[in-house]
């Protein structure tokens, strides 16, 4: 229960501004919380506006909400599931309204339960979907024994799958977590960088370090990696290993080669999860050499205990311009694709 004095948002019909248009006003009762879901400047109504095509403005404690009927269905469910992250007591800030807006929107899937989203649950709190994608992505991580993700960058692949990792660690449901990824490209040609092998490696590893501290305190990441209950560590250190009782990610699987991933996928063993995120758009591979990742999907969707997530562009939450330039990229190629 919330444990602010207010009442969720009420909608109170208004009448139609067009022919085939709708208008509805919603009423918030906690001027102390008001202010943060407008924004600065009303700078959130005004992103709700650009988004979803839709007319919106605020006076006291209302908000009213005019356009075509299922684009103010969408504003309002947007608005109502931001409402209710600050009566938790969470933060409202541009990440969050891009999220309400794809997650309102029906267009995208009009069965989603904005009020029961899956969630991954950590101390340093809950890692919550920000897309459709990201939701049936959460529900595989949680059910299914063996994971593939494949889509853009900027969709939360590699992030989720840590936090997943993380939160059964400290649940004590695995005993270790195993982070890896194809260094250098596919060949993994390490020898003519500088330094010692940890050197050599640390560059093609920072996404995955980077979200572990963004799941637990620095000290606490240091330390498990002292104790190996936490191992981060390129592609071809795997070979020969049974890893049993973990929690293993395989990042940037597009640059594994078909034996590389078959190595990898055989080192499951008993109590063990397996995520193996990729992007078939960016395959660094020779030219002839076919992705380890995309020989996978061909050879085992449809394998019982294995899921397939695909992410589309819909997807990418990070700055809304990513989106539209994976958009464009795509749109070239199958342009010539189409001319071949």
């Amino acid at each position: 229960m919330s444990q602010i004095a207010a009442v969720p948002a009420v909608a109170s019909p208004l009448p139609a501004p067009t022919t085939g248009g709708k208008a509805v006003t919603l009423q918030f009762n906690d001027n102390t919380l008001l202010p943060l879901l407008l924004g600065d400047h009303d700078r959130h109504l005004v992103r709700i506006e650009q988004a979803l095509g839709v007319r919106l403005s605020c006076r006291g404690n209302r908000v009213a909400i005019a356009g075509e009927p299922t684009r103010v269905d969408t504003a309002q469910a947007a608005l109502e599931s931001l409402w209710r992250r600050l009566e938790r007591g969470e933060s409202v800030g541009r990440p969050e309204v891009e999220a309400a807006i794809r997650l309102a929107d029906t267009d995208v899937d009009p069965r989603l339960p904005l009020s029961d989203l899956p969630a991954i649950r950590t101390r340093r709190g809950a890692v919550g979907p920000r897309s459709t994608g990201q939701a049936a992505y959460i529900d595989a991580l949680a059910a299914a024994e063996m994971v593939f993700a494949v889509g853009p960058a900027g969709t939360g692949k590699t992030y989720l799958a840590v936090a997943q990792a993380v939160a059964m660690l400290l649940e004590g449901k695995v005993d270790r977590i195993v982070l890896s990824r194809p260094a250098v490209e596919a060949g993994e040609r390490l020898g003519f960088l500088p330094g010692d092998m940890k050197e050599k490696v640390d560059p093609y590893l920072r996404p995955l370090y980077d979200a572990l501290h963004d799941m637990m305190p620095g000290e606490q990441v240091i330390r498990r990696m002292g104790t190996g209950e936490i191992e981060v560590a390129p592609l071809a250190f795997m070979r020969g290993r049974t890893l049993a009782h973990a929690y293993v990610i395989l990042d940037e699987a597009q640059n594994t080669t078909a034996v590389q991933m078959k190595m990898f996928l055989t080192r499951m063993g008993e109590g063990t999860r397996m995520v193996i995120t990729g992007d078939l758009s960016q395959i660094d591979l020779p030219r002839g050499i076919t992705s380890g990742l995309r020989d996978a999907l061909d050879t085992l969707e449809g394998v019982a205990g294995i899921s397939v997530v695909r992410f589309g562009t819909r997807d990418v939450v990070r700055h809304p311009l990513v989106a539209r330039i994976v958009d464009a990229y795509d749109q070239r190629d199958a342009a010539a694709a189409a001319e071949r």
